[in-house]
């Protein structure tokens, strides 16, 4: 009987933090290839474990450890298990690692070459980064509705989820070769809306305009049109706070506390109250009123406007000046940041067979 080979990631030990779609993604494409993914779960375990096939495929062949990290011991534990793996990942919204006391800072202090992985909706840094989100508003900010104007549509599949526990995982590898080579850590900063913006790219898409907006998944999830003709995404799934949240917001009245599977058998009726509400108000006013509430809510921007957001400019997803419309050709930075070794901005077209050697200037 032939051998078994070795896994190309056999040895190396991931640690993680994540619930939903995004890290699990992404450690699990790394123990598809052979490391030791520890899941941390909390009481309760992952939510995504009402839903069996989904969870199933995220999770297969990783190990799980149930640690309340609000509680002292199990903080405690999940800090011994860190110390002891090269790579640990998180999916918090920015700053709430830090406060449970298992970010950045926690675990390099017992782990000094560890590579720390963050994926948020929009980065650690930013205007955006507080902003709650799923992968229909990190969309919308990225120009993927509607990227030549029109009416937007929404991909069949969580492209952002996806995109970003993919790139991810190259962050990952790429920073524990740097690590295993010189025992330096990294911290990995990866925005969901950053991955998807530089998909979007400088020479926009080839789709054309015009294509008709989806049917919603759920109650509150979905696109929706304003009272002055645009566009406005909610990502509200099944976390009862935002539903309830978006409810008062939208002025919803008598709905707020409705469970789960009410939403789930009244959603048509529920969601053509949700999109009435909407109709009522302008871009501006309905995104206003969800953001005072908490609510995962983003506009549907085209090409044009995604280039020119403030958040991606100070993100360096893109790069240059911007001139007057839309620019043909803006650089598109790198879509995750390394902390310890930063990715190089884009230089020069080469001619063709042209050997010449990249400078990497400051991140060599």
């Amino acid at each position: 009987m032939p051998a078994v080979p070795t896994p190309l990631l056999h040895g190396l030990r991931v640690l993680d933090l994540g619930i939903w779609r995004p890290v699990p993604y992404a450690t699990q494409l790394l123990a598809e290839m052979g490391a030791d993914v520890i899941k941390i779960e909390p009481p309760g375990g992952d939510p995504m474990r009402v839903f069996p096939p989904l969870f199933d495929v995220l999770n297969a062949g990783k190990r799980s450890t149930v640690a309340d990290l609000k509680d002292p011991e199990g903080r405690a534990r999940v800090l011994e298990l860190a110390a002891d793996a090269e790579v640990v990942m998180e999916g918090f919204r920015p700053g709430v690692a830090d406060r449970l006391g298992v970010g950045y800072a926690a675990v390099r202090a017992c782990n000094p070459s560890v590579v720390y992985c963050s994926i948020s909706g929009y980065g650690a840094t930013g205007p955006l980064a507080p902003v709650p989100g799923h992968d229909i508003n990190y969309q919308a900010y990225a120009g993927v509705l509607a990227p030549s104007g029109g009416p937007p549509r929404a991909a069949t599949i969580p492209v952002g989820d996806l995109g970003a526990g993919m790139a991810a995982a190259m962050a990952v590898l790429a920073a524990c070769l740097r690590a295993r080579a010189s025992g330096e850590g990294e911290y990995v900063d990866v925005g969901i809306a950053d991955v998807l913006a530089t998909w979007t790219g400088a020479v926009g898409t080839l789709t054309p305009a015009g294509s008709p907006v989806p049917m919603n998944g759920m109650p509150g999830y979905g696109i929706y049109r304003t009272a002055d003709d645009r566009y406005v995404t909610m990502g509200v799934l099944a976390e009862q706070h935002f539903w309830s949240r978006m409810c008062r917001a939208l002025a919803l009245e008598g709905l707020e506390d409705l469970p789960l599977g009410d939403r789930i058998r009244r959603k048509v009726e529920l969601d053509e109250q949700v999109a009435s509400a909407v109709a009522r108000r302008t871009l501006k006013e309905v995104q206003a009123d969800l953001v005072a509430h908490d609510v995962p809510v983003a506009p549907v921007l085209d090409r044009a406007a995604m280039l020119a957001l403030d958040h991606f400019r100070e993100r360096g997803t893109v790069l240059g000046e911007l001139g007057p419309g839309a620019p043909a050709t803006p650089a598109l930075g790198h879509p995750a940041r390394y902390e310890v070794h930063p990715a190089r901005t884009p230089g020069p077209v080469p001619v063709l067979d042209e050997t010449r050697t990249v400078s990497w200037g400051d991140g060599s």
